[in-house]
């Protein structure tokens, strides 16, 4: 079943009381974060497993290393805006299938700038976005700022699939970009090929763009290997590929992410970036582009995160929450029915107040926000201490 927003006046919005002048509809229409809300009430001691802020892998020592060499050596003015030249080399290089780095890689401030600029080249007031609930809490917020309409796809328990004839339903002739996130923040579920074929096949049928959020990319676990929207052929040029070195490098301060495109869409990505952003800082995108994204030291830190991941499972499930299959991220989604009747924030502030271990609740990642009510989001990309920590905390200290 494909469901639209239609939220009452001032429902879950931004309060704009004592505001002097006008307010556009756009930003009246952002909501508040509930998770926002729990990090300011939560006390220093606290041990926070809401976010995916990395605390492991730590960031690598070479790249740190070359940040402060551009630094001292005078890279400290503006670089051009599509991107230093050997960071968008080497993020070429780094994908499964051909981008030339001169036409179709975009370095942009994070992959939250670069969601913000594909949506601003798609969507004009009143048009409408496909989206897959649960979803990451920021999208709302883009195609919000992009005077987008939201259209509600469910995915289901257990696996997180959808249903083709949901899919289908969503799509029609206002329809303009489909959100895509693979591995998924927050069931860490990755899309297989048929499906994203299915999804260009209804792309190309209603003249419509997949938005690919592929942040976690790099953290993919066990056999499987990450599959990109562009690797499918009916996608390659009907896609917006969004990447990020935040998790898989531990550099989320860094804020270095890129877009991937075909060169003509590339070139109005490029356009909406300057006047965004016009760029991220020089002395950290050379500092990468020297010493390169070191794919086998990622490929060992994501098989350390899949044994952090285990671990985490394994403590959670021994408190009482129930997990599905996780295949890539930094994201345990879990269920709480079987463990309480609170609803995820209740259950959250039990967390904190009894235990000093903070979650996020479901509800932010729903548009039906009592199915979320049954989830807690739990990042795992934290070192053993941490978990020898929460171990002691939710079971009692040996």
């Amino acid at each position: 079943m494909t469901t639209e927003v239609r939220a009452a006046p001032g429902a879950g919005r931004v309060r704009m009381d004592g505001v002097a002048g006008h307010t556009a509809q756009r930003a009246r229409g952002l909501r508040d974060s509930e998770l926002a809300k729990l990090l300011r009430s939560s006390r220093s001691d606290v041990v926070n497993l809401a976010v995916g802020t990395p605390q492991f892998p730590e960031t690598p020592g070479t790249a740190v290393g070359a940040a402060i060499t551009a630094l001292k050596t005078g890279r400290n003015q503006y670089e051009l805006p599509l991107g230093e030249q050997a960071l968008r080399e080497r993020i070429a290089s780094s994908l499964n299938s051909p981008a030339d780095p001169s036409t179709e890689i975009t370095v942009t401030a994070g992959a939250t700038e670069g969601l913000c600029v594909a949506l601003q080249s798609l969507v004009d007031p009143g048009d409408e976005v496909v989206v897959f609930e649960p979803f990451y809490e920021n999208f709302l917020g883009t195609i919000a700022l992009a005077g987008g309409v939201p259209r509600f796809v469910p995915l289901h328990e257990p696996d997180w699939h959808y249903d083709p004839a949901d899919l289908r339903a969503a799509f029609g002739p206002r329809t303009r970009a489909v959100l895509l996130n693979s591995p998924s923040n927050p069931t860490g579920r990755a899309l297989r090929y048929e499906e994203l074929a299915e999804i260009a096949e209804l792309c190309e049928r209603w003249n419509a763009v997949a938005v690919s959020d592929e942040a976690y990319a790099g953290l993919v676990f066990g056999a499987r290997r990450h599959l990109s929207a562009a690797d499918v052929p009916g996608l390659r040029q009907r896609s917006i590929v969004v990447g990020s070195l935040s998790k898989s490098h531990a550099i989320s301060g860094w804020r270095l992410g890129y877009l991937r495109a075909e060169a003509e869409r590339t070139s109005i990505l490029r356009r909406i970036h300057e006047v965004t952003t016009n760029g991220t800082a020089a002395p950290l995108q050379a500092a990468i582009g020297s010493v390169g994204l070191q794919p086998d030291w990622a490929a060992r830190q994501a098989e350390a995160l899949a044994c952090l991941k285990d671990t985490a499972v394994a403590l959670f499930e021994r408190f009482g929450v129930g997990f599905e299959t996780i295949e890539g991220g930094c994201f345990a989604f879990g269920r709480i029915d079987a463990l309480t009747t609170e609803d995820s924030t209740a259950f959250c502030e039990r967390l904190l107040r009894d235990f000093g271990i903070l979650l996020a609740p479901g509800r932010p990642f729903f548009h039906n926000r009592a199915r979320g009510d049954r989830y807690v989001r739990i990042a795992f990309n934290r070192p053993p201490a941490v978990w020898r920590e929460v171990e002691a905390r939710l079971f009692g200290r040996t």
